[in-house]
C-alpha cells in the first residue's frame, strides 16, 4: 500500500446479482453493518503506519468476496483495523475518505482501491482469542471465513469490540 493517492476512474454503480440465497443475505448484512473491518499484515502495513502517513489508498483486494464488500463501502464509513499475522487484533479505527474506485495501477480490471485515514488508535487492543470467546462474535465473518480480508461489523458487534478495546 501507498500513501499517495492518486486521480482513478470512479466505476459505475452496478446491479448485484445473487448466485445463491446465501449470498444474498450476506451482502444485506453488508449493507445493514455498523461497519467494516479490513485485515492487514503489520509488517506490510501497520496501524502505526497509517497514523504516520496520515491517509493510504487500500489495493491489493484480490478474493470475490472481500471485493464485493469492498464495493458497498462509502466516504464516511467506520472500519476496524486488524493486525493479522503474529498479533491477530483489532488495534483501531480509520475512516473511508474515499471509494471505491477503480485502482488505476493495477494490471487486474476488477483490482478496486479505497482511501481510508486514521481515526483513533485503540488503547487495548481487542485480540482474536478474546473475539472467538465471546458469544456476541458466534458466527461472525472474522471467525467463519478466517481468509476474508474485507468484511462487515454489525452495530452490535462494533459495540461490543469497542467495550473490548476501551475498557474503563
Amino acid at each position: 500500500m501507498q500513501s499517495v493517492c492518486r486521480a482513478v476512474t470512479i466505476i459505475p454503480q452496478t446491479r448485484l446479482t445473487f448466485s445463491s440465497e446465501n449470498e444474498k443475505l450476506h451482502t444485506v448484512a453488508a449493507k445493514s453493518a455498523g461497519g467494516w473491518l479490513f485485515k492487514e499484515e503489520p509488517d506490510h502495513y501497520s496501524y502505526a503506519d497509517l497514523e504516520r502517513d496520515g491517509a493510504t489508498r487500500w489495493d491489493g483486494v484480490s478474493n470475490n468476496l472481500a471485493r464485493k464488500n469492498l464495493r458497498l463501502l462509502k466516504p464516511g464509513d467506520r472500519v476496524l483495523f486488524y493486525h493479522t499475522g503474529m498479533e491477530k487484533a483489532v488495534v483501531g479505527e480509520m475512516r473511508v475518505v474515499s471509494g471505491p474506485e477503480a485502482d488505476a495501477e493495477s494490471d487486474d480490471a476488477k483490482a478496486l482501491v479505497v482511501t481510508v485515514e486514521p481515526v483513533r488508535r485503540w488503547q487495548h487492543p481487542v485480540s482474536l482469542q478474546r473475539i472467538k470467546a465471546d458469544p456476541v462474535f458466534a458466527g461472525w465473518d472474522l471467525i467463519r471465513l478466517p481468509r476474508l480480508s474485507v468484511l462487515a461489523v454489525s452495530a452490535e458487534q462494533w459495540r461490543r469490540l469497542e467495550e473490548l478495546g476501551e475498557p474503563v
